[in-house]
Protein backbone atom coordinates (compact mmCIF):
# COMPACT_ATOMS: atom_id res chain seq x y z
CA UNK A 1 0.00 0.00 0.00
CA UNK A 2 3.05 2.42 0.38
CA UNK A 3 3.61 2.29 -3.12
CA UNK A 4 0.14 2.99 -3.77
CA UNK A 5 1.00 6.10 -2.20
CA UNK A 6 4.47 6.89 -3.29
CA UNK A 7 4.03 10.21 -6.22
CA UNK A 8 6.84 9.92 -8.38
CA UNK A 9 8.46 13.07 -7.56
CA UNK A 10 9.58 11.23 -4.77
CA UNK A 11 10.80 7.96 -5.82
CA UNK A 12 11.50 6.43 -8.73
CA UNK A 13 9.87 3.61 -7.39
CA UNK A 14 6.39 5.32 -7.51
CA UNK A 15 2.48 3.87 -8.08
CA UNK A 16 2.15 4.80 -11.96
CA UNK A 17 2.35 0.89 -12.88
CA UNK A 18 -0.19 0.39 -10.07
CA UNK A 19 -2.12 3.51 -11.32
CA UNK A 20 -2.65 1.85 -14.74
CA UNK A 21 -3.74 -1.20 -13.01
CA UNK A 22 -6.46 0.45 -11.20
CA UNK A 23 -7.59 2.12 -13.97
CA UNK A 24 -7.93 -0.46 -16.11
CA UNK A 25 -9.69 -2.32 -12.78
CA UNK A 26 -11.85 0.37 -12.35
CA UNK A 27 -13.06 0.78 -15.88
CA UNK A 28 -13.99 -2.56 -16.09
CA UNK A 29 -15.84 -2.43 -12.50
CA UNK A 30 -17.54 0.43 -13.15
CA UNK A 31 -18.71 -1.03 -16.69
CA UNK A 32 -20.12 -4.42 -15.16
CA UNK A 33 -21.93 -2.43 -13.06
CA UNK A 34 -23.20 -0.23 -15.78
CA UNK A 35 -23.96 -3.19 -17.95
CA UNK A 36 -26.40 -5.10 -15.30
CA UNK A 37 -27.74 -1.83 -13.44
CA UNK A 38 -28.98 -0.38 -17.12
CA UNK A 39 -29.90 -3.31 -19.23
CA UNK A 40 -31.57 -1.27 -22.05
CA UNK A 41 -28.92 1.19 -22.35
CA UNK A 42 -26.90 1.62 -25.64
CA UNK A 43 -23.17 1.29 -25.83
CA UNK A 44 -22.88 5.20 -26.34
CA UNK A 45 -24.73 5.54 -22.89
CA UNK A 46 -23.13 3.46 -20.65
CA UNK A 47 -19.75 4.68 -21.95
CA UNK A 48 -20.81 8.34 -21.34
CA UNK A 49 -21.88 6.98 -17.67
CA UNK A 50 -19.39 5.27 -17.05
CA UNK A 51 -17.20 8.34 -18.24
CA UNK A 52 -18.65 10.35 -15.45
CA UNK A 53 -17.96 7.88 -12.73
CA UNK A 54 -14.62 7.28 -13.48
CA UNK A 55 -13.67 11.01 -14.01
CA UNK A 56 -10.90 12.47 -12.45
CA UNK A 57 -13.11 15.16 -10.57
CA UNK A 58 -15.14 11.91 -9.10
CA UNK A 59 -12.08 10.54 -7.78
CA UNK A 60 -10.62 12.90 -6.76
CA UNK A 61 -13.78 13.96 -4.32
CA UNK A 62 -13.93 10.18 -3.17
CA UNK A 63 -9.78 10.60 -2.21
CA UNK A 64 -10.88 14.41 -0.30
CA UNK A 65 -13.38 12.06 1.27
CA UNK A 66 -10.64 9.72 2.60
CA UNK A 67 -8.05 12.65 3.36
CA UNK A 68 -5.74 10.32 0.95
CA UNK A 69 -3.62 13.66 0.20
CA UNK A 70 -2.69 13.56 4.11
CA UNK A 71 -0.84 10.09 3.57
CA UNK A 72 0.85 10.91 -0.28
CA UNK A 73 4.58 10.54 -0.33
CA UNK A 74 5.76 13.37 -1.96
CA UNK A 75 8.51 15.38 -3.11
CA UNK A 76 9.61 18.59 -2.13
CA UNK A 77 8.81 20.13 -4.97
CA UNK A 78 5.04 18.80 -5.12
CA UNK A 79 4.58 19.23 -1.30
CA UNK A 80 5.25 22.99 -1.52
CA UNK A 81 2.90 23.31 -4.09
CA UNK A 82 0.02 21.45 -2.92
CA UNK A 83 0.10 18.55 -4.51
CA UNK A 84 -1.23 16.51 -2.10
CA UNK A 85 -4.59 18.90 -2.86
CA UNK A 86 -3.93 18.76 -6.40
CA UNK A 87 -6.93 16.61 -8.27
CA UNK A 88 -4.81 14.97 -10.72
CA UNK A 89 -2.83 13.49 -8.17
CA UNK A 90 -5.18 12.28 -5.66
CA UNK A 91 -7.29 10.99 -8.64
CA UNK A 92 -4.33 8.96 -9.53
CA UNK A 93 -3.30 7.93 -5.98
CA UNK A 94 -7.00 6.39 -5.81
CA UNK A 95 -6.46 4.42 -8.92
CA UNK A 96 -2.90 2.98 -7.54
CA UNK A 97 -4.89 2.02 -4.45
CA UNK A 98 -7.22 -0.07 -6.34
CA UNK A 99 -4.59 -1.82 -7.93
CA UNK A 100 -2.53 -2.28 -4.99
CA UNK A 101 -6.08 -3.79 -3.29
CA UNK A 102 -6.29 -5.99 -6.43
CA UNK A 103 -2.79 -7.35 -5.82
CA UNK A 104 -3.03 -8.05 -2.46
CA UNK A 105 -6.85 -9.44 -1.57
CA UNK A 106 -7.89 -10.27 -5.40
CA UNK A 107 -10.45 -9.12 -8.05
CA UNK A 108 -13.51 -9.96 -5.52
CA UNK A 109 -12.35 -7.60 -2.77
CA UNK A 110 -11.18 -4.89 -5.40
CA UNK A 111 -14.81 -5.16 -7.04
CA UNK A 112 -16.58 -4.64 -3.46
CA UNK A 113 -14.22 -1.85 -2.78
CA UNK A 114 -14.92 0.01 -6.21
CA UNK A 115 -18.87 -0.79 -5.57
CA UNK A 116 -19.04 0.54 -2.33
CA UNK A 117 -17.05 3.74 -3.05
CA UNK A 118 -18.74 4.75 -5.95
CA UNK A 119 -21.93 3.57 -4.63
CA UNK A 120 -23.32 7.27 -4.11
CA UNK A 121 -22.28 8.20 -7.31
CA UNK A 122 -24.17 5.35 -8.65
CA UNK A 123 -27.45 6.34 -7.13
CA UNK A 124 -27.75 9.81 -9.32
CA UNK A 125 -27.21 8.13 -12.65
CA UNK A 126 -29.90 8.15 -15.28
CA UNK A 127 -30.02 7.64 -18.54
CA UNK A 128 -32.65 10.81 -18.88
CA UNK A 129 -29.86 12.86 -19.93
CA UNK A 130 -26.28 11.57 -18.91
CA UNK A 131 -24.12 15.05 -19.51
CA UNK A 132 -25.72 16.52 -16.97
CA UNK A 133 -25.98 16.00 -13.23
CA UNK A 134 -28.84 15.80 -10.71
CA UNK A 135 -28.26 19.04 -8.80
CA UNK A 136 -28.07 20.80 -12.59
CA UNK A 137 -31.52 19.37 -13.75
CA UNK A 138 -33.15 19.62 -10.74
CA UNK A 139 -32.34 23.48 -10.80
CA UNK A 140 -33.53 23.50 -14.86
CA UNK A 141 -36.47 21.43 -13.99
CA UNK A 142 -37.64 24.65 -10.97
CA UNK A 143 -36.58 27.08 -13.46
CA UNK A 144 -38.90 26.18 -16.07
CA UNK A 145 -41.51 26.33 -13.78
CA UNK A 146 -40.61 29.60 -12.03
CA UNK A 147 -40.21 27.90 -9.02
CA UNK A 148 -37.48 28.86 -5.96
CA UNK A 149 -34.12 27.08 -6.28
CA UNK A 150 -33.40 24.15 -4.01
CA UNK A 151 -32.01 24.62 -0.53
CA UNK A 152 -29.15 22.19 0.91
CA UNK A 153 -28.59 21.59 4.55
CA UNK A 154 -25.90 19.09 5.89
CA UNK A 155 -27.44 17.82 8.78
CA UNK A 156 -25.02 15.07 9.92
CA UNK A 157 -21.21 14.04 9.81
CA UNK A 158 -20.69 10.52 10.86
CA UNK A 159 -17.64 8.48 10.84
CA UNK A 160 -14.06 8.72 11.31
CA UNK A 161 -12.23 11.99 9.45
CA UNK A 162 -10.73 9.23 7.02
CA UNK A 163 -13.57 7.70 6.51
CA UNK A 164 -16.47 10.21 6.79
CA UNK A 165 -20.18 10.16 5.71
CA UNK A 166 -22.27 13.53 4.60
CA UNK A 167 -26.10 13.67 5.14
CA UNK A 168 -27.99 16.42 3.49
CA UNK A 169 -31.57 17.23 3.08
CA UNK A 170 -32.89 18.94 -0.41
CA UNK A 171 -35.89 21.43 0.85
CA UNK A 172 -37.69 22.88 -2.37
CA UNK A 173 -41.34 24.26 -2.09
CA UNK A 174 -42.94 21.70 -4.59
CA UNK A 175 -42.45 19.15 -2.03
CA UNK A 176 -44.31 18.36 1.70
CA UNK A 177 -40.78 16.36 2.49
CA UNK A 178 -37.32 17.02 2.34
CA UNK A 179 -35.90 14.53 -0.20
CA UNK A 180 -32.02 13.32 1.70
CA UNK A 181 -29.11 12.16 0.34
CA UNK A 182 -25.79 10.44 1.95
CA UNK A 183 -22.19 10.30 0.23
CA UNK A 184 -18.49 10.34 1.12
CA UNK A 185 -18.71 14.22 0.66
CA UNK A 186 -20.96 16.69 0.61
CA UNK A 187 -21.55 17.41 -3.13
CA UNK A 188 -21.98 13.81 -3.70
CA UNK A 189 -24.69 13.96 -0.70
CA UNK A 190 -25.87 16.96 -2.38
CA UNK A 191 -26.13 15.27 -5.91
CA UNK A 192 -27.88 12.04 -4.24
CA UNK A 193 -30.77 14.37 -2.68
CA UNK A 194 -31.34 15.80 -5.97
CA UNK A 195 -31.94 13.13 -7.46
CA UNK A 196 -34.10 11.97 -4.85
CA UNK A 197 -36.15 14.67 -5.53
CA UNK A 198 -36.30 14.35 -9.12
CA UNK A 199 -37.88 11.24 -8.39
CA UNK A 200 -40.35 12.67 -5.66
CA UNK A 201 -41.52 14.93 -7.93
CA UNK A 202 -42.05 12.50 -10.60
CA UNK A 203 -39.56 13.80 -13.27
CA UNK A 204 -37.69 10.69 -13.38
CA UNK A 205 -38.74 6.98 -12.20
CA UNK A 206 -35.20 5.90 -10.61
CA UNK A 207 -35.08 3.29 -12.91
CA UNK A 208 -33.85 4.53 -16.39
Amino acid sequence: MVLALTHRSFAGRNNERLEFLGDAILNFVAGEALFDRFPLAREGQLSRLRARLVKGETLAVLARGFELGEYLRLGSGELKSGGFRRESILADALEALIGAIYLDAGMETARDRVLAWLTSEFETLTLVDTNKDPKTRLQEFLQSRACDLPRYEVVDIQGEPHCRTFFVECEIALLNEKSRGQGVSRRIAEQVAAAAALIALGVENGHD
